[in-house]
């Protein structure tokens, strides 16, 4: 159901943000900086030969110094370059790393509501003085609620959709004429689906996390606020990186999806595919379980679940098992790896025996999102190191983040 609070601005703000034309990895056109009246110029140039006060009148008008331009353009597979006469005020997010994307770039404020809220994690904000999102909001006006109909993305009426839509027409049934009729008569798309790179539909470039983010900053025109977020990204990988113990000594790890918390079935994940939800795993340096296996990951064709038997073949190091990321790190040893002690077959796998089955982390992760998950990555794999999971050790400085946010840096 859609908010009363996220109801159009009204006409001013939408005559000055129109958005006209949608053609699939081609160009956008949204809205226009100014226009040419032929009949008012045509009567001006008659009242100027007519008298001297008017010929006076037009040469003051055509002296005057023309409306700044402030349009720019971004450009985003698989929608291609899109351009805006200013910076949207309005937006939506079909997932969550997107809308951490926004909320990373001070723009928390102006997101009308998401894919889905159920998946879009914003505890971690509460580490984050002046960080937070109206959860009434995100939850009030969630796309999946309406179906992924047309008729929401009508009545938000936002100024950008930040989603990718070759993902509407492969998991939603939308046809490009619909796409093309939002934009045309809404707002354009400007994203890119790439928290994983196994679906076969996705036949266009992918990006990282941060390469994503820089094109949503690109959007928001706060280049500025990537830039520190950047920096401040790569220095604490670094640091990180630094203390890893020789690869050598790296456990690999199995990533799978089961939401009970008494698993029996799970869907697996391929640490090689390189989407943006296995960020944190990659730049921790652990090795896939399944490489070698021929057990391919999750995707919109592969819907293949593996068990506790096939588990035992394999016997990971250690078993990340995401869909549990409302629980603390000791909720979750008390019930999921509790069940898995006690079960028959589970409890044989050298992960269950070390204790070393942990929440896998987001599907959906953004730049806060994946600071706090390194930081946690790093814990379960190397608490020699890092300190437990379960202890408050902090490797990134939270002040920095939040200042970053919102806007002192």
């Amino acid at each position: 159901m859609v908010n009363d609070d996220t109801s159009p601005d009204g006409p001013s703000r939408r005559d000055y943000l129109k958005y006209t034309g949608a053609v699939l990895g081609g160009t956008i056109l949204a809205g226009c900086t100014g226009s040419s009246n032929g009949e008012s110029a045509e009567s001006t140039t008659e009242e100027a030969t007519s008298t001297p006060e008017a010929t006076e009148e037009a040469t003051e008008t055509a002296t005057e110094t023309p409306e700044e331009d402030t349009s720019y353009s971004v450009s985003m597979a698989p929608v291609g370059e899109v351009t805006f006469d200013a910076v949207p005020e309005r937006w939506i997010a079909y997932d969550g790393g997107y809308a951490d994307m926004g909320v990373a770039l001070g723009k928390g404020d102006s997101m009308t509501g998401i894919g889905g809220a159920g998946r879009y994690y914003t505890y971690y904000y509460d580490e984050l003085p002046g960080v937070s999102v109206d959860r009434d909001t995100i939850e009030n006006n969630q796309l999946s609620d309406a179906d992924m109909s047309k008729e929401i993305f009508y009545e938000l009426d936002n100024d950008v959709h930040v989603m990718d839509p070759e993902m509407l027409k492969n998991w939603f049934g939308w046809k490009q004429e619909d796409v093309d009729e939002i934009t045309d008569n809404v707002a354009p798309f400007v994203g890119n689906l790439n928290f994983r790179r196994e679906d076969e539909w996705h036949d266009y470039r992918y990006y990282t996390l941060y390469g994503a983010f820089e094109k949503v900053a690109e959007l928001f025109q706060e280049q500025e606020r990537f830039e520190a977020f950047e920096a401040l990204h790569e220095e604490f990988v670094a640091d990180v990186q630094r203390q890893l113990p020789p690869a050598d000594s790296r456990p690999n790890v199995l990533l799978v999806y089961a939401g009970s918390d008494e698993p029996e079935a799970f869907s697996p994940y391929r640490l090689n595919d390189k989407g943006t939800s296995k960020k944190q795993w990659n730049d921790l340096g652990v090795s896939d379980a399944l490489a070698g296996t021929g057990i391919e990951g999750l995707s919109t064709t592969d819907r293949g679940k593996i068990d506790y038997e096939t588990m035992l073949e394999i016997d990971p190091d250690v078993i990340m098992l995401r869909a549990h990321e409302r629980k603390s790190a000791q909720e979750f040893r008390d019930t999921v790896l509790d069940f898995m002690r006690s079960h028959p077959v589970a409890k044989e796998l050298s992960a269950v025996q070390n204790g070393r089955v942990y929440r896998g982390g987001y599907l959906f992760q953004g730049p806060i999102h994946n600071l706090f998950l390194t930081e946690r990555g790093a814990k379960q794999l190397y608490p020699d190191v890092f300190g437990e999971v379960t202890g408050d050790a902090e490797l990134f400085d939270r002040q920095r983040v939040a200042d970053i946010v919102t806007g002192d840096f």
